[in-house]
């Protein structure tokens, strides 16, 4: 059975940082689009940031420049370096991936369960 689990998400003051971290366990061959996703509370769940396979990195205009997102494919394991966190980053963070669990199966899409990030002073 196949597994994102998050971590690392955590109350910090406006300007602080926090990284968080999301593992892929499981039957998986490998990984190809792995990324973030945020939901704050009363709002829909948007694009934080995500990457490809290869390391191509996209962005959400509001994270660009604070944000960094990186992978380890070895492991699995996708992380997001936050930055001079604002209040308006207070959300749940969810971690997504495209994974492939065997070598004549197509992608799949999970999703994790979340990680709760608070910026408040």
């Amino acid at each position: 059975q196949v597994q994102l689990v998050e971590s690392g998400g955590d109350l910090v003051q406006p300007g602080g940082s926090l990284r968080l971290s999301c593992v892929a366990s499981g039957r998986i061959i490998s990984a190809n689009l792995m990324g973030w996703y945020r939901q704050a509370p009363g709002k829909q769940r948007e694009l934080v940031a995500d990457i490809t396979s290869g390391g191509r990195e996209n962005y959400a205009d509001s994270v660009k420049g604070r944000f960094t997102i990186s992978r380890d494919n070895a492991k699995n394991t996708v992380y997001l370096q936050m930055n001079s966190l604002k209040p308006e980053d207070t959300a749940v963070y969810y971690c997504n991936a495209d994974l492939r669990q065997s070598i004549l199966g197509g992608l799949m899409n999970y999703w994790g369960k979340g990680t709760l990030v608070t910026v408040s002073s």
